[in-house]
């Protein structure tokens, strides 16, 4: 290893401290370099830093002890930069909220070039649009003059570098990743490549890189011009969800023999798995799960001897489930689920499966279960999912003691008391889709994870222990009303963990309760679509915690009460089609995301409403409200759907609806609106849907034509004082009258005078007998095709 002199004077520093520790002389420290704190400080200047994450990079505090930033223990250059952004996203949200972390643009040429000891860079999942990297090779360094605005980046320190999960970020070149030639660890997740066609070969001339990510990165080409790939080092490609739309190339099987993990699910692959896959013996995990890979499923794949993990679900493989991978006793995790098989599946397909933890099997044509019910299996599952076309559950499912995550779906199987004590202890349970014959009434749900969703339940709900965070009942047949689940104090004990709760599309009656005091760790509820009644309790307003909130499609009534105001996390809220009535509230909290208030509101639309810029979806519809449409709906910035049909607004359409870019949805129809719809915007790209019903609308996409007047008024026939002007009308009437009269007069002269109509019909004869050779000439060598076409044009109707 080479060394400067600086460098050698430290270490020798440091070996002398080390032999004159116990005699007190050594007492002094190494500071953060200079070069490296200026370094730095560049870049906490470059980004946009919302939160105050950098907060301790500054002056006073040795760069060495800033957040994020480690160093050498002897030299203490900076060697590790690691800024990740953590985040969660909600299950019924559709987008992660990045507004806290770091933003801009990264200079990463002059970041490596000055932090010459750098070794890993982790700025995973923060919100990066744009990096730079003014890229020259290291051997024409010395041709740059002082004008170029280059960098020659010597970065052969750099192992680590991680830049994933910003999905603002757009590469177009990756032409400057070859200049990291030390590279190890490459991650680029979910960034946009889709510009750079030449990844692959780019990617290639990394001759340590041992571990390579991109994940949705929007790839298409997955060739190489030769079928080698010098990936001398790897052992570890992800490829997954890309757009490949090809066969697996010649260059995967001739990979390094070091390789131990393979996952190219989700990438639109084709055609039958090649045997050529058993070039690489060395393989671990194996994940082409979600492609389009078809023909059967191939017994040789029973003849790797390391594979652990096989996951090929969700693609076309046809035929039965070959015995051999029976074979492969190193395997813990087995997925063939979501393929069309056919079949029996028995014990035969599991006997040598000794360490199996995770089994997904089951079929769209729903396989048959020949087990022997004495059958005990060789292992102990830890999570499975399952679909059969048997009336009964497998006998060996009750032996499995390690199971904490049970799926059963697409199956039609009776349930009793004997399951439900069973599936308590299961931390996940997940029932979905299935025809289950049995009440529930007396059912104690444990798990942590339920959904019960789409399986034909009936009975009144179940209770619900302390443990339970997540508990889905969508969709089923349940009667009664709420009070079982949420009012059985004993069963509590003050105590409950309940995050999410849906029973929607039910039978459930009744009203909704005092009980809610109860459940303060709720975050969501979904009780839309069910028979409802009564009003909204004050004591939903003593759920702090609650974040949506679904009451749609119920016989509520009553005014919406401003108890709710005290939800001060409220995003999505939404009690459309019941029967509320009073004003909109104005109390509806500015971090509203999604609002639908479709029942018997009236009054004006409170002027409030429109400071709620960060919400994505109104609706409004199916109220009384009266007045205009706002100007101020223009702050909407972020509203991607606009339903305020079926009221009683008046006026014009503001023109700042019309700067809405991400408008997607609209409906303002059967309202009072006048006036000219807005041109120039994207407000003609709805169609003339959105605005039926407005009598006096006109202007595209409508049939109706506006007319201007020379103050350029958008109106409907209106006059200099921008009246609605009664000269028009009778002016086009007169002009109507006009033409009727001529035309009447015309026609009784040619048929009350023999003359005038041998004339008429002999100038029509003459023309008729003109255009039909005109016709001849020119379209007859089009003849045999148009009357081909007529042919099949009577056929498509007939048919």
């Amino acid at each position: 290893m080479n060394t400067s002199p600086s460098q050698t004077v430290v270490i020798f520093a440091w070996l002398l401290c080390g032999i004159m520790f116990n005699t007190g002389l050594c007492s002094f420290t190494i500071r953060c370099k200079q070069q490296d704190m200026h370094a730095l400080l560049n870049f906490k200047q470059g980004v946009k830093d919302p939160s105050g994450l950098l907060s301790s990079w500054s002056t006073e505090l040795d760069c060495c002890e800033w957040r994020g930033v480690n160093c050498n223990n002897i030299t203490s250059r900076v060697t590790d930069l690691s800024l990740p952004c953590s985040t969660t996203l909600p299950s019924y949200l559709d987008r992660e909220d990045k507004s806290h972390c770091l933003t801009g643009s990264i200079h990463l040429s002059l970041l490596l070039m000055e932090l010459e000891f750098l070794d890993s860079l982790n700025l995973r999942n923060n919100d990066f649009f744009a990096i730079q990297f003014d890229y020259m090779h290291n051997h024409n360094c010395h041709n740059l003059s002082a004008t170029t605005p280059h960098h020659c980046v010597n970065s052969s320190t750099l192992r680590h570098l991680d830049l994933s999960l910003n999905t603002k970020l757009v590469l177009n070149s990756l032409q400057w990743l070859p200049s990291i030639s030390s590279l190890e660890y490459l991650n680029l997740r979910y960034i946009d490549l889709s510009k750079e066609t030449n990844w692959l070969q780019l990617v290639t001339m990394l001759p340590s890189l041992s571990y390579l990510n991109m994940r949705s990165c929007q790839l298409e080409d997955l060739s190489l011009s030769t079928q080698y790939a010098n990936f001398t080092a790897l052992k570890v490609l992800r490829l997954s969800a890309n757009e490949f739309n090809s066969e697996l190339p010649k260059w995967l099987f001739n990979l390094s023999s070091n390789i131990y993990s393979l996952d190219l699910s989700s990438s639109s692959l084709i055609g039958h798995l090649p045997k050529a896959l058993l070039n690489l013996r060395e393989l671990e995990d194996l994940v082409l799960e979600d492609n389009n890979f078809d023909g059967p499923i191939p017994d040789w794949l029973g003849e790797f001897e390391h594979l652990q993990v096989l996951i090929i679900g969700v693609n076309m493989f046809s035929g039965f489930i070959p015995t051999n991978l029976g074979n492969i006793s190193t395997l813990t995790n087995l997925d063939v689920a979501s393929n069309p098989l056919t079949g029996v599946v028995s014990e035969r397909n599991l006997a040598k499966l000794s360490k199996l933890k995770v089994l997904y099997i089951y079929s769209y044509s729903a396989l048959i279960f020949d087990f022997d019910s004495h059958w005990i299996p060789p292992f102990q599952l830890e999570e499975l999912v399952i679909g059969f076309a048997n009336p009964n559950l497998p006998t060996w499912l009750y032996t499995q003691k390690s199971i904490e995550s049970l799926t059963i779906s697409g199956s039609s199987f009776e349930v009793q008391d004997k399951f439900w004590n069973y599936v308590s202890r299961m931390s996940e349970l997940e029932l979905e889709g299935n025809s289950i014959y049995g009440n529930i009434s007396n059912v104690l749900l444990n798990s942590t994870f339920i959904d019960l969703s789409s399986n034909g339940l009936k009975g009144c709900l179940p209770r619900l222990s302390a443990n339970v965070a997540i508990a889905a009942l969508s969709n089923n047949s349940l009667t009664g009303d709420l009070s079982p689940l949420l009012c059985d104090h004993k069963m509590l004990n003050g105590k409950n963990n309940l995050v999410f709760l849906d029973i929607s599309q039910n039978q459930l009656s009744g009203g909704l309760t005092s009980c809610w005091k109860n459940w303060k760790s709720l975050v969501a509820i979904h009780l839309g679509s069910n028979n409802l009644e009564g009003k909204i309790p004050p004591s939903m307003g003593l759920l702090p915690n609650l974040t949506s909130l679904h009451l749609h499609e119920n016989n509520l009534h009553g005014e919406i009460p401003s108890s709710l105001q005290n939800c001060r996390s409220l995003l999505v809220f939404n009690v459309r089609n019941n029967h509320f009535s009073g004003n909109i509230p104005n109390w509806i909290s500015h971090n509203v995301m999604a609002l639908q208030l479709s029942n018997n509101l009236s009054g004006t639309i409170p002027p409030q409403m429109f400071r709620l810029t960060g919400l994505s979806s109104l609706n409004l519809s199916h109220n009384k409200l009266a007045g205009k449409i706002p100007n101020e709906i223009g702050n909407m910035k972020n509203l991607e759907s606009l339903d305020f049909s079926t009221n009683q607004l008046e006026g014009e359409i503001p023109e700042s609806l019309s700067s809405l870019s991400f408008l997607g949805s609209l409906n303002l129809s059967f309202n009072n609106l006048t006036g000219k719809i807005p041109s120039g915007t994207q407000l003609q790209g709805f169609t003339a849907l959105s605005y039926m019903g407005n009598r006096d609308l006109c202007g595209p996409p409508l049939t109706e034509l506006c007319f201007q007047d020379d103050k350029h008024k958008d109106t409907k026939l209106v006059d200099e004082d921008g009246h609605r002007s009664e000269f028009w009308p009778w002016f086009y009437i007169g002009i109507e009258s006009g033409f009727v009269t001529g035309f009447l007069g015309v026609c009784c002269g040619i048929f009350l005078s023999r003359r005038l109509r041998h004339a008429y019909f002999k100038i029509v004869s003459d023309l008729r007998d003109r255009l039909y050779l005109m016709i001849v000439i020119n379209i007859n060598p089009f003849r045999k095709d148009a009357e081909q076409y007529w042919h099949f044009s009577l056929f498509k109707r007939t048919n």
